[in-house]
């Protein structure tokens, strides 16, 4: 039997282990890798092409929405199944929008759990029973949103930002000068009519970029 390949991201420990011991005990499964953040998840994504990326929505760093954009340009067999302890449409609708097959929430039981790891490595989708039909209607009429103006770099400052990094720890994070990042504080605050980081860091929440 080919067993489906899966990767665990998620910045708690513990909750990468319980998620482990229930998924590596099923014989059609194995855990090939595990990751604390974004970055890691698609660096490790990158080399061992898991089947499946069970993929938390809020990491440090870099968040599971942009991770799983990031997958879906670089590789993109690895499907994602989103995981998150919020029901709010604005989670589900982001992680759908950037390529993830299936969102799960983290209190879903373990057979909740088996179903959406099966279904989303065979290519279906997957919707927490208690995330209602609604959301996902809602997450299609959103076809243009603010967002979608920046590039993956000046999201990835944009979340950075939000979570009161300075320009200069941003920079030491992404290997860039500092004049680059102002740069592009400059012009996330100028394609996204904002005005301060205040505005910047409530858009950042509405997008789900931070929690």
């Amino acid at each position: 039997m080919k067993k489906i390949r899966i990767l665990l991201a998620d910045d708690h420990v513990m909750v990468r282990q319980g998620f482990r011991m229930i998924l590596a005990a099923q014989p059609d499964m194995e855990i090939v890798g595990e990751a604390g953040n974004g970055r890691e998840a698609v660096e490790l994504a990158e080399q061992l092409h898991p089947d499946v990326a069970v993929m938390d929505v809020a990491m440090p760093e870099m968040n599971g929405i942009e991770a799983t954009r990031r997958l879906a340009v670089s590789t993109p067999r690895t499907r994602v199944l989103a995981l998150s302890m919020y029901k709010d449409s604005v989670y589900v609708r982001e992680i759908l929008r950037a390529g993830a097959r299936g969102y799960l929430l983290k209190d879903a039981i373990d057979r909740d759990l088996l179903s959406a790891v099966r279904a989303v490595a065979t290519g279906e989708g997957y919707l927490s029973p208690a995330v209602s039909d609604a959301v996902l209607s809602d997450y299609r009429r959103h076809v243009t949103e603010p967002l979608d103006l920046l590039s993956p770099r000046e999201r990835e400052v944009l979340q950075m930002i939000a979570e009161g990094k300075t320009n200069k720890e941003i920079a030491t994070t992404l290997k860039l000068s500092v004049y680059t990042v102002d740069a592009h504080r400059g012009r996330i605050m100028e394609k996204l009519n904002l005005h301060s980081v205040g505005e910047l860091v409530r858009f950042a929440l509405r997008a789900g970029l931070i929690d």
